[in-house]
């Protein structure tokens, strides 16, 4: 009788123990006991064997309702709910009464499909059978209604439940928590002290990850204190979201000694929160430390570790840690994994431009794309300046509709706003209608920045009106747009609206607010709108900030302003900071100061060539032929060589590209003989006259180009 005996223990028992106490129970002859077959039945059913379950309730001779419920827990366990739908309907026409733990299955898989509108109907049967007050069934009901994210309702069953366990309790948190209502959660844990209802992990687990902004770090620190005092610091659910939420608070030392104090109770979950703590704060080297540990331990690596540390890899610096990941993903087997290849083109994009080839070999081996994979290779081609392979990657992604998402669109939109192809733009814009995409906020981002870079305001206006302006993201693109436009008064109209309806502002929105107070001259505004940035509106200034300030400054004159304000900066100013003040010596001829700058900025990037060309012009300028030859010197010496810029044209639906010198256009005798025509009679025109650096034209024949963006090129005729 062992076989027998293993259907009355509590643990689950292999298939072929099943199996075997099946056999024994036909050769005794019990296999028509109706007790006997409801374990069979339920046995199988755990084993994920709902064949064999079938197979003994078919042969039943006689069914109760616990038969019929271990074939409906069957049925909704394996995520078959219709099935198990069409056996409540079967077992309720055959006249078998439910019980509690029938209800108790059917809402399981009800909740496990989201499929409020059968669970509603269940509800409706559990009060008209007298149900309502049975805690099984209203715990089930509570489940059910939280997993529908109708947790008003869930509320409602939990109020009038007739007794309420910690199961209940921390059922009710979950939902709230799902909704992200922090205040609601907080008010049944502080009832469940009341109470003295006992909490444990499953309370904590679902709060702490609300927990994250800075505000709350008191909070954060008050619930890690309770966690302590019941002795659930070391539970993996309640350690890892107590890591993060320490994290998200800023927090990252308390992450640090809450990770710490967990040695020898650390899982792989335990590990990546930590790792994602240093890797959201910046802390690279930190996270590759953590992640060092994690090989030398041997910890087997999962795709989340994966992906977060490829993530980081961003830096031509960590080119080569790059490479060795990748060969680290493909040892592990993960290579196929489209979230882990996804990251390596993500990683190989960012370094830079020359790694193109190694994230389209990637994107190439993925057998099973997702619209990610499709959008991460289309923005990488189109900020690496590969704009014709970017749109022939979006035409394949036209063909199936379904990869057309708003990243899709923001992508080419974006590609649209460098090349200045109107007409492409348009037509992109008919597409975004049509697949009711216009009320996004990414693409009507982009669609107003598309409109703005080819100089049509108006449209771009339309699109901001046309879309949801719940949050910065439009605000800024449309400040930026009049900004950029020269229309500065209109784009710090908008600012002050947008402050008005209490939209969150961003430290972007002040770049654009800062952008056209440098556009119309307005220094003081400028210097005030970067002041209330933290003490009025909470948002801490970034180093773009500063740039557009000191970008401000420099316009006006102010150069030692400019220098100051950079001096008292609460971080190190990058090259972006020192190319803004750089650019503006040039404009106010400050050679001394431009020289400083200019040394700063060669520490900084050596091999950037726009600050040696800016040093060479203001040289050129002034005549100081000796200072600018060293410069051209040194350029050679370092290997760096300016690069030169292009201008094009849309003419026909056919972009044409020109640069400085270039004579590889078809129709180049054409053009440059029309040219000649053009500069002839400038030429002769008394009240032509262009101001340009002596450095940019050249001077001996007197022939200009005036590109599609509004800079003046020099060419060889």
């Amino acid at each position: 009788m062992r076989s027998l005996h293993l259907l009355a223990e509590s643990t689950i028992p292999s298939l072929s123990d099943v199996a075997a106490a099946h056999c024994q129970a036909i050769k005794l002859s019990l296999i028509t006991d109706t007790y006997t077959s409801n374990k069979l039945i339920s046995r199988y059913a755990k084993c994920k064997d709902l064949r064999a379950s079938l197979k003994v309730f078919d042969d039943m001779p006689h069914r109760d309702t616990a038969s019929w419920n271990s074939i409906i827990t069957g049925y909704a366990n394996t995520g078959d709910f219709f099935n198990a739908w069409e056996a409540s309907k079967s077992m309720k026409r055959l006249g078998f009464l439910f019980d509690a733990y029938t209800f108790g299955s059917m809402l399981k898989g009800i909740a496990n499909g989201g499929r409020l509108m059968y669970g509603q109907q269940v509800h409706s049967d559990i009060v008209k059978m007298g149900f309502d007050d049975n805690v099984y069934a209203a715990s089930a009901l509570l489940h059910m209604y939280t997993k529908c994210y109708r947790v008003e309702d869930a509320n409602m069953v939990f109020k009038y439940m007739p007794e309420r366990s910690t199961v209940s309790w921390n059922t009710l948190i979950a939902g709230y928590a799902e909704t992200g209502n922090l205040r609601r959660c907080v008010e049944l844990f502080q009832c469940m002290e009341v109470e003295r209802i006992s909490v444990d992990d499953a309370t904590f687990a679902p709060i702490l990850p609300l927990l994250c902004d800075v505000d709350l770090y008191n909070l954060t620190r008050q619930l890690h204190a309770k966690i302590i005092k019941r002795g659930l610091e070391i539970e993996s659910t309640v350690l890892n979201a107590t890591i993060t939420s320490y994290a998200e608070c800023g927090c990252i030392g308390d992450a640090r000694k809450v990770f710490d104090g967990a040695d020898g109770y650390r899982d792989l979950v335990t590990w990546n929160s930590m790792l994602a703590a240093y890797l959201e704060h910046y802390l690279e080297e930190c996270g590759f430390n953590i992640f060092l540990d994690m090989m030398r331990l041997r910890l087997e690596v999962d795709v989340y570790t994966c992906t977060s540390i490829i993530s980081a890899c961003f830096t031509d610096e960590q080119q080569s840690l790059g490479k060795s990941l990748h060969g680290l993903v493909i040892k592990a087997g993960l290579e196929q994994v489209t979230q882990v290849s996804n990251a390596l083109i993500s990683m190989y994009i960012k370094s830079n431009s020359e790694s193109m080839e190694d994230a389209l070999k990637v994107f190439e081996r993925i057998d099973l794309k997702d619209p990610v994979s499709w959008n991460t290779m289309l923005t990488g081609l189109s900020q690496n300046g590969f704009s014709e392979n970017a749109l022939r990657l979006f035409q394949q992604m036209h063909l199936n509709y379904s990869l057309l998402d708003k990243y899709a669109f923001a992508a080419v939109l974006r590609l649209c706003s460098d090349l200045a192809t109107l007409q492409l733009g348009r037509e992109i814009h008919v597409l975004v209608v049509k697949l009711g995409l216009d009320g996004n906020e990414y693409v009507a981002s982009a669609l107003i920045f598309m409109y703005s870079k080819c100089g049509i305001v108006e449209d771009a206006r339309k699109s901001f009106e046309a879309s949801y302006k719940e949050t910065s993201v439009t605000w800024n693109s449309i400040i930026f747009a009049y900004a950029q436009q020269g229309q500065g008064e209109v784009a710090l109209d908008l600012f002050r609206l947008m402050t008005q309806r209490n939209v969150k502002l961003d430290h972007v929105t002040f770049v654009a607010a800062l952008t056209a107070c440098s556009h119309i001259g307005l220094v003081d505004e400028g210097l005030e709108i970067l002041k209330s940035m933290r003490i009025v509106y909470g948002v801490p200034p970034q180093m773009e900030n500063y740039a557009c300030a000191v970008d401000l400054l420099g316009r006006a004159g102010r150069l030692m302003e400019a220098k100051e304000l950079i001096t008292e900066m609460p971080f190190e100013p990058n090259a972006m900071v020192w190319k803004t003040l750089l650019g503006a010596c040039r404009a106010c001829g400050d050679m001394d100061l431009a020289t400083e700058v200019a040394g700063r900025l060669l520490e900084l990037d050596p091999g950037d060539h726009c600050t040696y060309v800016l040093l060479s012009d203001m040289y050129g300028n002034l005549k100081r032929w000796d200072e600018k030859a060293t410069v051209k010197r040194l350029m050679r010496e370092k290997g760096v060589k300016k690069i030169p810029g292009w201008s094009w044209i849309e003419l026909q639906n056919d972009i044409h590209a020109f640069k400085a010198d270039d004579r590889s256009h078809p129709n180049c005798q054409e053009i440059y003989q029309a040219l000649k025509e053009l500069m002839n009679e400038m030429s002769s025109a008394d009240s032509f006259l262009l101001d340009v650096h002596l450095d940019d034209v050249d001077l001996a024949n007197r022939h200009w180009v005036v590109g599609a963006d509004g800079f003046v090129q020099s060419v060889h005729i």
